[in-house]
């Protein structure tokens, strides 16, 4: 097992493999920017190292900085979290020529499902259900058109480097197609330096349902259920829970098998998530994160595992602790995305924290690196916590996060509370009825 961890992250998820590190005895880095020098990852770590500037390039991205913090500290692997570094094919790389452990996948695996077209094929070749659509990249609107012409309306088309709904537009119609193509590719160029992009068929009123898996690079693999990641805006999750109110245990099983044995296949190390739209009982390969997600914690309540915990364990050159068979789902888990936004517009309201109080109780956990006197810096992403419930069943998990919600108090910013406050009162939001594209329209009929 490594004595010393280096955590190339900042916020709660920094905290968050700071609490695993300390439960399995292992020391931590934290790095921050000078912007970051009193955040609390910075505070609760056994040791701390600023790397830069302000700015993310010159801090958290900053390769050769993290790497001299590293040697500075004695740290044996650095975790990477989710986002900055995470799937970084070229900083594994760098990692593991310095002698260092990078506690994920291997690059190979990063660059393998970091391409989406590369992605959807390994993922076809594995035998993971995929959307239909082109074999490749598509270069010309000729292409594009007798493409969907087999297809049928509507298409969408994707760069291939793409995220974050950058370099996605949807065409309805033939005439739609030709300005929807050169759209795509003049974003995908600006966002990514990369113009490629690719087609597929556009599900009308798909769910987002994501299966959470782990490999442990010598032959082990499981997965640990779905998770429902419908409610998103402008292609962001907002709302994540677990199971997904909409899928059977009979489909459970089946894509979960079909996921696991391609983990294993494949002798993937680590977390990953599987990223599917499902409808008409139907699973459809979007993408793969070779990463810890975001919303584990839902994951982590109803299975009863600490995922990073065993990302350190597996890293560290040991098999799965758990087996599938040893995996039971318990009841019912929801988290909400809280970020520091200004309503209705959803714009960044970064300043300090005048009051700050978590909610707690029964089967109510925070995620979050706020404490009274912190000031929000403007230069990173707005998610300031996440705040995760778990009941017996879907319907305590929801009281509890009525109530949970009503007991939290982040004063001095503007955040998305009230958001989830008016959702909860939603009569769909409480059974389960929606789509990816539900919250969208409500929130032009009711934010607009």
């Amino acid at each position: 097992m490594f004595d010393k961890i280096l955590i190339a992250n900042r916020g709660e998820i920094a905290l968050r493999v700071i609490r695993a590190c300390r439960e399995l005895g292992i020391a931590s880095v934290a790095v921050h920017s000078e912007a970051d020098a009193d955040a609390m990852h910075v505070r609760m770590a056994d040791e701390a190292i600023c790397i830069g500037p302000n700015s993310s390039a010159q801090s958290y991205l900053n390769f050769p900085a993290i790497i001299a913090a590293c040697e500075i500290t004695g740290a044996q692997a650095i975790h990477p979290g989710y986002g900055f570094l995470s799937e970084n094919q070229k900083f594994v790389e760098i990692v593991e020529e310095h002698g260092l452990k990078f506690i994920g996948p291997s690059a190979a695996h990063i660059s393998q499902m970091g391409d989406k077209i590369t992605a959807k094929d390994t993922a076809e070749k594995l035998g993971i259900p995929v959307v239909p659509g082109s074999k490749g990249g598509v270069a010309t609107v000729e292409e594009a058109l007798k493409l969907a012409d087999d297809m049928g309306y509507p298409v969408i088309i994707k760069a291939t480097a793409g995220g974050g709904g950058r370099g996605m537009k949807v065409a309805t119609s033939r005439d739609d197609l030709e300005v929807a193509f050169r759209t795509a590719r003049s974003e995908a160029k600006s966002a990514f330096g990369n113009d490629e992009v690719y087609m597929e068929k556009y599900l009308q009123k798909p769910r987002h349902i994501e299966i959470q898996v782990f490999g442990d690079g010598q032959g082990g693999g499981v997965h640990l259920g779905e998770r429902d990641c419908s409610l998103q805006r402008r292609h962001q999750k907002v709302f994540e829970e677990a199971p997904g109110p909409s899928i059977t245990a009979e489909e459970r099983k089946r894509i979960g098998d079909i996921c696991a044995n391609a983990i294993a296949e494949m002798g993937y190390s680590g977390a990953g998530t599987i990223e599917f739209l499902y409808e008409d009982g139907e699973f459809y390969f979007i993408e793969m994160n070779t990463r810890l997600q975001v919303e584990h914690p839902v994951t982590e309540a109803i299975f009863g595992q600490d995922l990073v915990r065993e990302q350190i364990r597996v890293a560290a050159g040991n098999k799965l602790s758990f087996s599938q068979d040893d995996l039971e789902i318990n009841g019912h888990s929801i988290e909400v995305r809280i970020n520091a936004e200004k309503l209705p517009n959803f714009s960044p309201c970064p300043g300090k924290i005048t009051a700050y109080h978590a909610p707690g109780g029964l089967g109510v956990r925070m995620d979050s690196a706020l404490y009274t006197g912190y000031s929000i810096p403007p230069y990173y992403d707005s998610l300031i916590g996440k705040l995760i419930v778990h009941g017996r069943d879907r319907a305590e998990a929801l009281a509890r996060l009525k109530r949970a919600l009503g007991e939290l108090i982040v004063d001095g910013v503007d955040t998305t509370v009230p958001l989830f406050h008016a959702l909860l009162e939603e009569e769909d939001v409480q059974t389960g009825d929606y789509n990816i594209h539900w919250l969208e329209k409500w929130l032009d009929a009711n934010m607009s």
